[in-house]
């Protein structure tokens, strides 16, 4: 099996979309660290009891290096109307993200500090129990330590065969 042939397999497998932040530790003189943001469409939900859900962050990408270090993050899951925020978040090899959220309306977590994007379909606040080495990816698990639905009545952003998507 070649690597298209996988990938190509794998397209036909609906995903809704999120957007996975964080805050780096505090770099400046205001004690606050760059916020860190990344599309991803690998987000399951693991267990109930406890809350438990699972992110696949690729190997030595910027997410993966900040969650091996800050424990704390937060998930977005994205509405339709917000194709703009996941195409924006899922540009690889930027060297940093601090224009990316200059006009995304968000708010802070109140547990991680992480940005929660407005309009979301729902947000999560977690904290990383247990990271595990996956190929070229990590499966990093977290536990929610928090959950709102502040945009619940919105459909969601899906992505299938390489696009996004709207139900229906």
């Amino acid at each position: 099996m070649s690597n298209d042939e996988f990938r190509a397999a794998l397209a036909r497998l609906a995903a809704g979309v999120v957007l996975i932040t964080a805050q780096e530790p505090p770099l400046d003189e205001h004690g606050r660290g760059e916020d860190v943001g990344m599309t991803a469409t690998a987000f399951v939900s693991v267990s109930l009891d406890p809350p438990l859900v699972m992110v696949s962050l690729r190997n030595d990408s910027r997410m993966d290096d900040l969650l091996a270090e800050q424990p704390l993050w937060a998930v977005s899951v994205l509405a339709e109307s917000q194709r703009h925020v996941a195409s924006r978040f899922a540009m690889k090899n930027r060297i940093s993200d601090r224009l990316l959220f200059e006009d995304v309306p968000y708010i802070r977590g109140e547990v991680t500090g992480a940005p929660l994007v407005g309009g979301a379909l729902a947000t999560l606040e977690c904290r990383t129990e247990q990271r595990v080495l996956a190929g070229d990816h990590t499966l990093v698990i977290g536990r929610v330590l928090t959950a709102s639905l502040p945009s619940a009545d919105g459909e969601p952003l899906a992505y299938f065969k390489g696009r996004y998507r709207r139900l229906g």
